[in-house]
């Protein structure tokens, strides 16, 4: 049976997801969630994830929400891209925990601000704020990979997959490839990974929103 993700293109985390299971082969089909327009909050949605939130995926009887989650679920599940040793994937874990807390929690609400909000409603401090924690975030993973082609290891992780979320995007949040030189090389690695698409082609979205 095929799994269903639940997702809309404009969702960084929602793309991790789906680029996980794509690149690793696990079977998966898009459900598109019309975020903009309250679909995450209807009670048909909430009653498959009361956390309001893309992505979840249906798989048979489980039901996961939380992208990585999501993504070490469809690693397990195809034995890919988990890391080659035990202390593989513990860093794979730190940088997905990482990810989630430094990268992503301020790629995501700065991207929205900067863009899917009316302008007049865009809050400049916090934007500000979070652009700040952003930029470091950047240093952080753009030093990491000095001298490496992937995050951890000689090879492709989840730990990429997730750390990548929202650097594909079009909309403009400060972030530019060419300011960070080593995470615009290994975009392009991750990019040249057979199966690989950007998230706009990838999973249904808005197409109005898109810039």
């Amino acid at each position: 049976m095929t799994a269903k993700l639940y997702c809309m293109g404009e969702s960084g985390n929602a793309y991790k997801a789906a680029l996980t299971m794509t690149l690793a082969g696990f079977d998966w089909e898009p459900v598109f969630v019309d975020f903009f327009n309250g679909g995450a909050r209807t009670p048909e949605f909430l009653a498959i994830n009361p956390m309001g939130e893309v992505p979840v995926l249906v798989d048979g009887d489980q039901t996961l929400t939380q992208s990585g989650v999501i993504q070490y679920h469809a690693a397990e599940k195809t034995g890919r891209f988990q890391g080659e040793t035990a202390a593989d994937r513990a860093e794979v874990l730190r940088w997905i925990l990482w990810d989630n807390h430094k990268m992503s929690s301020q790629n995501g609400p700065l991207r929205f601000m900067m863009n899917f909000l009316p302008e007049e409603k865009r809050p400049a401090e916090a934007i500000a704020w979070l652009g700040g924690r952003a930029k470091a975030a950047w240093k952080t993973l753009d030093t990491h990979l000095e001298g490496r082609d992937w995050i951890v290891g000689q090879a492709p992780t989840i730990a990429d997959f997730a750390c990548c979320g929202y650097l594909y995007y079009p909309e403009p949040f400060g972030f530019a490839r060419a300011d960070w030189p080593n995470i615009d090389r290994w975009l392009d690695g991750i990019a040249a990974l057979p199966g690989w698409k950007h998230p706009y082609d990838m999973m249904p979205g808005h197409p109005s929103d898109r810039a």
